[in-house]
């Protein structure tokens, strides 16, 4: 059920990957933005706050697709037993179609995670994201990462339109 799920997310990830234009992934929709920042070395740096600021900012679809490929290497991470990256170690690689390819990977990486899964591996306890909730299981990280998957499409695919629909091109 879970590939299942996964794999219908996907389809519609695909779909706006496909459509995506450079200068899609730094478009800002609203005054207030979380973007990326190419910083003194040429490495993309996302905007950041430890704590949740008031008023939420407005991502754009590169601070999404960065978001995507920091959690989503983080999960891959734990659930193959490595030592998780720190947020500053996860590069995005800039706007255009290196992104796509970047996050495809990812899929790459997610498809034998989800094929090879086990029942005894899905009761097994997860720490990710919930550090210290210990009654957590990988069949939990399973459906978060699908579940946080599917808002990210559903966020990209939304800025997507309104750019489109703006046409602020």
């Amino acid at each position: 059920m879970l590939r299942w799920q996964f794999d219908l997310i996907w389809s519609l990830f695909d779909f706006h990957l496909d459509q995506l234009e450079v200068d899609d992934f730094l478009w800002e929709p609203a005054g207030l933005c979380w973007t990326l920042h190419l910083d003194d070395r040429g490495v993309w740096e996302p905007d950041w706050a430890d704590s949740e600021p008031d008023p939420i900012p407005v991502p754009t679809i590169g601070w999404i697709s960065w978001h995507i490929g920091w959690w989503w290497s983080v999960a891959i991470d734990h659930l193959r037993e490595r030592t998780p990256r720190d947020r500053t170690e996860i590069v995005w690689p800039g706007p255009g179609p290196a992104v796509a390819d970047w996050l495809r990977g990812l899929r790459e990486e997610w498809l034998p995670i989800l094929d090879q899964v086990t029942e005894a591996d899905l009761a097994a306890p997860a720490a990710f994201p919930w550090q210290g909730d210990s009654d957590k299981s990988v069949a939990h990280t399973l459906a978060w990462v699908n579940g946080e998957l599917m808002k990210n499409v559903t966020e990209i695919g939304q800025l997507r339109l309104l750019r489109t629909a703006r046409n602020d091109k």
